[in-house]
């Protein structure tokens, strides 16, 4: 199910990136279509600008022939008055066009051929007027006018005409271009609207379909879960039992144990002190009768006997210890959590406190830093602070002053804490070994039967926590403590 379900994801997922990269595309597409739209459409713009500032010209040239035909008919000064006004105007209008054309320097040579063409006819113009009105009232127009005069206006009139025509021309293709690159444009627009529609249907067509598979699957999540939750039910109560039982065994194992123990390390005793009537009677007999002892009975009486019995003694009182940490051990195990809010600093402040005199004899200093409060159990919180901080002090380096450094934080809804010290170090093969019980690792220079790491760990378990090593050999170690925030009333411990 897995495999063929892969590739339609992997289907899915292509699918969607392609459609969201073409309508990038689109989008790009459009905008680079928009923008030459745009400017195309400035330069429809300017060329009708320059359309209308060459109708004006034309017509600034067809007024001030006008105001001089009127004034060479009857001279007076409204006549003169219309010739002047469009004079100036003209000029105007050919100051506008330098500015229009500034980007056409065909245009502007034929713009400089109308302003020469237009000084010669002004020339013209002025001096038929000037001599129209030195004939009188009584002279004749007529006689003024000459070919040169009227050809000179044709091809005023002609030029004017052709700068006309190239900017019709021009405003035909840039109009042209225009409409291509809006239809363009728009059939961008289109193709894109088509493609987020079918991207819209896709998706919510897969999206149905996987809020389908969703939905089935979530059913039968809640079904396996429904027969998780039984399973671990079922197994969590065999263990408990099982739990208990172990317990049981342990405590009455334990028990009866002590009992022959106790016999044993009481007929230690009584040999004890018989070797010592022993010793005493064999000196006396050897004192009066050397002949009656040889070496070997000396030899044992003195040395072999009180060995034994020491070899014995020492098993027996190590076997005591390690029956007692057992029966600790299952105590503990069979113990209600009690949970309260505790002050962790505090807490660890108290244990500091109480292994002062050994912090001092070892040179060793503890920082402490601001640390979480949690919700636990206190007895059993204590003990697990209170084995790791002696476990520190007792494995440190003695080439160097002691430095412990306890510090908390919350990760992830959960309180860690943290031991580090600049001791011994631990082996990295033994990072999980030293929690066994009855294990240790490097130098057994110290006392201890390898039980506290061990009884750390069952404590973390029983809070619900974990306890991790981290440590290089030679440079210290760094125990790790993470517990929940606040344990259930009533769990065992």
């Amino acid at each position: 199910m897995r495999r063929s379900a892969k590739p339609i994801r992997r289907l899915i997922f292509a699918s969607v990136v392609v459609g969201f990269a073409l309508l990038i595309v689109a989008a790009v597409a459009v905008g680079v279509l928009m923008q030459r739209t745009d400017r195309l459409s400035g330069w429809v713009m300017h060329t009708y600008e320059v359309a209308g500032a060459l109708s004006e010209l034309q017509l600034y040239v067809e007024r001030t022939e006008i105001g001089r035909r009127s004034f060479l008919i009857r001279p007076n000064d409204f006549n003169r008055d219309i010739f002047d006004r469009n004079l100036d105007n003209f000029d105007g209008s050919v100051g506008t066009l330098r500015s229009l054309l500034s980007d056409n320097p065909d245009q502007r040579e034929l713009l400089d051929k109308v302003v020469a063409l237009w000084a010669v006819h002004v020339e013209i113009m002025r001096s038929s007027m000037a001599e129209r009105e030195a004939m009188g009232p009584d002279g004749s127009p007529a006689e003024i006018f000459n070919e040169t005069d009227i050809e000179e206006v044709r091809e005023l009139r002609r030029v004017v005409q052709q700068m006309i025509e190239t900017e019709r021309a021009l405003l035909a293709d840039r109009s042209l271009e225009q409409n291509e690159s809006a239809r363009h444009a728009y059939a961008v627009l289109i193709a894109t609207g088509i493609l987020l529609a079918a991207l819209g249907v896709f998706t919510i067509v897969t999206t149905r379909r996987n809020l389908l598979v969703l939905e089935e699957t979530g059913d039968r999540l809640r079904v396996l879960n429904e027969d998780l939750e039984a399973a671990v039910a079922e197994r969590t109560l065999e263990l408990s039992q099982a739990n208990e039982e172990i317990q049981r065994f342990a405590y009455i194992v334990s028990h009866d144990l002590r009992s022959p123990l106790v016999n044993v390390m009481g007929f230690t005793s009584e040999l004890d002190a018989t070797i010592s009537v022993l010793r005493e009677m064999v000196h006396k007999v050897a004192e009066q009768a050397p002949d009656l002892i040889d070496e070997d009975v000396s030899l044992a009486v003195d040395e072999e006997l009180p060995e034994a019995i020491g070899f014995i003694r020492s098993s027996t009182e190590k076997m005591d210890r390690l029956i007692s940490a057992i029966l600790r051990l299952s105590r503990e195990g069979r113990r209600v959590l009690t949970p309260e809010r505790l002050d962790m600093n505090a807490v660890v402040g108290g244990i500091v406190e109480a292994m002062q005199h050994q912090l001092t004899e070892t040179e060793t200093e503890i920082n402490i830093d601001a640390l979480p409060a949690i919700e636990s159990d206190r007895l059993a919180v204590e003990q697990i602070f209170s084995n790791l901080i002696e476990n520190s002090v007792k494995y440190r380096d003695p080439r160097r002053p002691g430095r412990i450094t306890v510090t908390g934080s919350k990760r992830l809804g959960r309180l860690v804490y943290e031991v580090a010290d600049n001791g011994r170090g631990i082996a990295p093969k033994d990072h999980q070994r030293i929690f066994d019980l009855f294990r240790r690792s490097g130098s057994q220079d110290q006392p201890g039967e390898g039980i506290g790491l061990a009884h750390v760990r069952a404590l973390a378990y029983r809070l619900g926590g974990v306890v991790e090593c981290e440590s290089t050999l030679g440079e210290g170690a760094t125990f790790r403590v993470s517990l929940p925030p606040v344990i259930r009333s009533g769990a065992m411990a």
